[in-house]
C-alpha cells in the first residue's frame, strides 16, 4: 500500500472568508436577504446555516423559510445585525459600550455562541464604576453567569461610589444583582444603615413588588450592624419593614445588642462586619519603652499601608496583651503609665492592671469587661475555641513595690462575663510565650520567677535565668505537661503557629537571632535560618498565608539599644525573611492582632 500525506492548509480557511466576504460586499451569489429595522441585508443561505443554529434550523428541509428571498427579523437592529453578519463572514466583532447591547441581544437571537462569549469577555475586561450597573442588567437578561457575577462583585466594591455620584443606577438595578451585592461579605466605606436606605428607596422605585420578593431583598441586610438607637425607627421606616420576617429580624438584632459579653460568641451573618480580609491591628507601644502611646494602627498586608484609628486605648499600657474573638478586640492586663510628680519633677508612675477592654470596631467603642482574677504584666494569652487564656506574669505589690510572680492561669467564660481559675503552671512565670496548636495550650520560656523579687526595671533581668522549657496543656484536661525544651533559653521571645508547627523566634538576650521550629508529632525541635540582625520588644502576628509579620521592636546598635521601623515578613515555608515596609515611626512594646475592620 502507498504511503501518503494529510496536509493542512491554515490560509485557506481565511481565503474562503475572505472570499465571502467579497461576494457579500459586491452582492454576488447572494441567495437571501435578511431584513431588520427596515435595512437590507443580502446573504448567503449557506454561510449563515453553517455558522449558527438559529439560521440551521430556519432554513431546515421542513420550514416554510427554506425557499424564501427574503427573512424579516423585526426583534433586531439594524446594528445588531450587521455586527453579527460581519462577524459570521470575517471572525471579527466590532463591539462598543454604546453598541454591546444591540449587538449582545442579536448574537442571542441568531445562537451565535461565539459572538456571545466575546460580548462576556467584552462586559468582564471593562467594568468599572460608570457601567458596572447596565452591564450586572445585561449579563442577568442574556444569563452571562461570569459576566453578572463579574458585576455584581464591581457594585459591591464600588458602592461608596455608586451612592455619591450614580444613585439612579442603582436603582434600575435587577432585584438578582441586588440581592447578591447585599449578601457580599465586603462593601468597602459604606456603613449598612446606607444600604438599608438605598433597599427602601429600590422598593419605592420598583414596586409594587410581590411580598415574598420584598422579604427576600431585605433578609439579606445586616440589621446587627446598625446601632440599637436606629433599630426602632427603621421598623415605622417602610411598610416593607413591617411585615413579620422583617420585624423579627429587627427583634434579633436589638437582642444581640443587649447580649453584653456573650456577643462575640453570639455572633451570625447579621451582626458580622462586611470585610471580607482581616487587617494587622498593633495596639499601644510608643517611640519611647517607658512612655507608650494610646495609638492604635492598622496594616493592611494587601497593600501594605498603614492607617490611624479614630479611637485610642482608654489606658496607656505596656507589657500588655491583646486577642481577638468574634470580632472583637480584647486588651487585657499590662503596666498603665500614668504622670507623676516626685520632688517637683516629673515622672512616670507604673501600676500592673488586670483591666479588660473590649473594643468593637463596628461602632467604634470601647466597654470595660470584667477585670481578670490576678493583676498580670509580661504574661501572656490565647485564644482556644473562643475562650480566653491568661496564663502566667508578674505584678507588682502596692505596699512593698516588689515584684511578684504567678504561676496562675485563668480564663474568660464569655456566656457569663466571668473570669475562672485554670490549672496553676508548675512554677511562677513572666516573659514567657504561647501558642495555639490543635486546640492545645503550648508555654515556652520566660524567666522562672519567685513569688517576691526585687525591684528592678523592665529588662534588668540575668538572662541566665531564662527557661528552656517547653509547657503543654488540653483545656480539657487539669494539668500541665513537659515536653521536648527549646534548644535556646528564650525571654521576651514569641511563639507562632503555622502549617501544623510551633516556631519559636527572636527574644530579648543572645541568641536573640535564631528561630527554631517544633514538630508535635515527633516532640521534637529544629533549629531554622537565624534572622541577620535580632530584635525585641516587637509586635508579631500570624497572617492567613502562615507568614510571620514583625513590626518594629528594638535591636542592639553600636552597643545602644535603637527602636526600629522596619515590618519584617518571616516566609515559614521557604524559611527565609524580607523587609516588606517601614512603619510610620519607630515603635516599640506593640501587640498585635488580625482583626475585621471598616473601611
Amino acid at each position: 500500500m502507498d504511503s501518503y500525506s494529510l496536509l493542512y492548509s491554515s490560509s485557506h480557511r481565511t481565503g474562503l472568508l475572505s472570499g465571502f466576504q467579497r461576494l457579500r460586499s459586491q452582492r454576488r451569489m447572494c441567495d437571501v436577504v435578511l431584513e431588520a429595522g427596515g435595512v437590507s441585508f443580502p446573504c448567503h443561505r449557506a454561510l449563515l446555516a453553517s455558522s449558527s443554529d438559529y439560521f440551521w434550523a430556519l432554513f431546515g428541509e421542513t420550514t416554510a423559510e427554506r425557499l424564501a428571498c427574503s427573512i424579516s427579523l423585526p426583534v433586531l437592529t439594524p446594528e445588531g445585525l450587521d455586527a453579527i453578519l460581519d462577524f459570521l463572514y470575517s471572525g471579527w466583532l466590532n463591539v462598543s459600550q454604546a453598541t454591546l447591547p444591540a449587538v449582545l441581544e442579536a448574537a442571542r437571537y441568531l445562537q451565535v455562541e461565539p459572538a456571545v462569549s466575546i460580548c462576556e469577555q467584552f462586559i468582564i475586561d471593562g467594568l468599572n464604576a460608570e457601567n458596572c450597573c447596565c452591564y450586572a442588567n445585561l449579563a442577568e437578561r442574556h444569563a452571562l453567569t461570569d459576566a453578572l457575577e463579574a458585576a455584581n462583585q464591581t457594585v459591591a466594591v464600588e458602592m461608596g461610589k455608586l451612592l455619591k455620584e450614580r444613585q439612579e443606577d442603582l436603582l434600575r438595578l435587577n432585584i438578582q444583582s441586588l440581592m447578591a451585592v447585599l449578601d457580599a461579605d465586603d462593601i468597602p466605606a459604606v456603613k449598612e444603615a446606607e444600604l438599608i436606605k438605598m433597599a427602601l428607596d429600590w422598593l419605592d422605585e420598583n414596586g409594587p413588588i410581590p411580598l415574598l420578593k420584598s422579604n427576600l431583598l431585605l433578609s439579606h441586610l445586616r440589621f446587627g450592624l446598625v446601632a440599637s438607637s436606629e433599630l426602632t425607627d427603621l421598623s415605622h421606616a417602610h411598610k416593607a419593614m413591617a411585615t413579620p420576617l422583617i420585624r423579627s429580624q429587627l427583634t434579633r438584632a436589638q437582642e444581640y445588642h443587649r447580649m453584653g459579653s456573650a456577643q462575640p460568641i453570639k455572633q451570625s451573618r447579621q451582626s458580622t462586619l462586611r470585610a471580607s480580609l482581616s487587617r494587622v491591628l498593633l495596639v499601644g507601644g510608643g517611640s519611647s519603652p517607658d512612655w507608650p502611646e494610646q495609638q492604635l494602627l492598622a496594616f493592611d498586608p494587601r497593600s501594605r499601608r498603614f492607617s490611624s484609628l479614630s479611637s485610642s486605648l482608654p489606658l496607656r499600657l505596656r507589657s500588655h496583651c491583646v486577642c481577638s474573638v468574634g470580632g472583637f478586640l480584647f486588651v487585657m492586663g499590662g503596666e498603665e503609665a500614668k504622670d507623676g510628680d516626685e520632688d517637683g519633677k516629673k515622672s512616670v508612675n507604673v501600676a500592673t492592671s488586670n483591666q479588660v477592654w473590649r473594643y468593637d470596631p463596628r461602632f467604634d467603642h470601647w466597654k470595660k469587661m470584667e477585670s481578670m482574677l490576678e493583676r498580670r504584666a509580661q504574661f501572656t494569652c490565647c485564644v482556644v475555641e473562643d475562650v480566653i487564656y491568661a496564663i502566667g506574669g508578674r505584678h507588682k505589690r502596692l505596699d512593698t513595690n516588689a515584684q511578684t510572680s504567678v504561676a496562675s492561669a485563668e480564663f474568660y467564660d464569655m456566656a457569663t462575663g466571668a473570669w475562672r481559675r485554670g490549672p496553676t503552671m508548675p512554677r511562677p512565670l513572666y516573659g514567657h510565650a504561647s501558642a495555639v496548636l490543635d486546640n492545645a495550650i503550648y508555654v515556652s520560656g520566660g524567666v522562672a520567677g519567685h513569688q517576691e523579687s526585687s525591684t528592678c526595671t523592665d529588662y534588668q533581668y540575668d538572662h541566665r535565668e531564662s527557661s528552656k522549657e517547653f509547657l503543654f496543656w488540653d483545656p480539657n484536661g487539669r494539668t500541665w505537661e513537659k515536653r521536648a525544651p527549646m534548644s535556646i533559653a528564650r525571654f521576651g521571645h514569641r511563639l507562632a503557629t503555622a502549617h501544623g508547627y510551633i516556631y519559636a523566634l527572636l527574644g530579648m538576650y543572645e541568641p536573640f537571632c535564631d528561630i527554631e521550629q517544633y514538630d508535635s508529632v515527633s516532640d521534637h525541635w529544629t533549629r531554622l535560618r537565624p534572622l541577620l540582625i535580632g530584635s525585641f520588644n516587637y509586635g508579631m502576628v500570624t497572617t492567613s498565608s502562615g507568614n510571620l509579620l514583625v513590626f518594629g521592636g528594638r535591636k542592639w546598635s553600636d552597643g545602644r539599644e535603637v527602636i526600629v521601623r522596619s515590618v519584617l515578613e518571616y516566609d515559614t515555608k521557604k524559611d527565609r525573611w524580607r523587609e516588606i515596609c517601614q512603619l510610620p515611626r519607630p515603635l516599640t512594646g506593640t501587640e498585635c492582632t488580625l482583626l475585621p475592620l471598616p473601611d
